[in-house]
């Protein structure tokens, strides 16, 4: 299909628009449609080929004014991606996501069952900050709706289906869908093909 037969014509003078824009955001962008929102800019790295839907935000706040958010080449997100870094979350190359993803390394407090624990009682906003790094290897492909909670990482050649809640890591080249999400599959590079686990 022609890339023109896709778009009104108002689509592609927004799409236009964006891509002018995208230059003044991040450089290596390929292109950023807006609206977006960004916070902690300077704590970020986008790579070559990055790509967002419309209605995203990423952000940053670092404990120690490092980069935080590190977005490998070719990476898309598609519309209203909430991805947030306090420690470090880190996404490969040729990853895509789905619309409607929630990618954080924090939480307000600890729920580990340890002596760290948020009291109950205690008001949500103002428990401290807990942070563990999200790892998210390459060719990673992310379903609609899939919330990826701190502490994981999912490895190479991964496909997590939609509406699931990864909060434990996933191994590379799986299917995994649920929540939590569990694999399913595993790609069998004797037989190219996808088997159940």
């Amino acid at each position: 299909m022609s890339f023109f037969k896709r778009y009104t014509f108002l689509q592609l003078l927004s799409l236009v628009f964006c891509k002018i824009r995208t230059r003044f955001i991040f450089e290596n962008a390929r292109i950023i449609r807006f609206p977006i929102d960004i916070r902690g800019k300077k704590f970020i790295k986008v790579s070559k080929g990055f790509t967002t839907g419309v209605g995203c935000r990423i952000e940053a706040y670092p404990e120690n004014n490092q980069t935080t958010l590190f977005f490998g080449e070719n990476f898309q997100m598609n519309d209203y991606v909430h991805i947030t870094a306090m420690k470090k979350v880190h996404i490969g190359n040729n990853v895509l996501i789905a619309s409607k993803v929630y990618i954080s390394d924090c939480s307000h407090g600890s729920y580990a069952g340890n002596q760290d624990d948020s009291n109950p009682n205690s008001i949500p906003k103002d428990r401290p900050l807990y942070s563990k790094s999200v790892i998210i290897e390459d060719n990673v492909w992310i379903g609609e709706f899939v919330s990826i909670l701190p502490g994981v990482t999912i490895g190479k050649g991964t496909i997590i289906g939609a509406n699931s809640v990864v909060s434990k890591s996933l191994p590379e080249n799986v299917i995994a869908v649920g929540s939590p999400a569990k694999a399913i599959k595993q790609f069998d590079f004797e037989i190219q093909q996808w088997v159940k686990i």
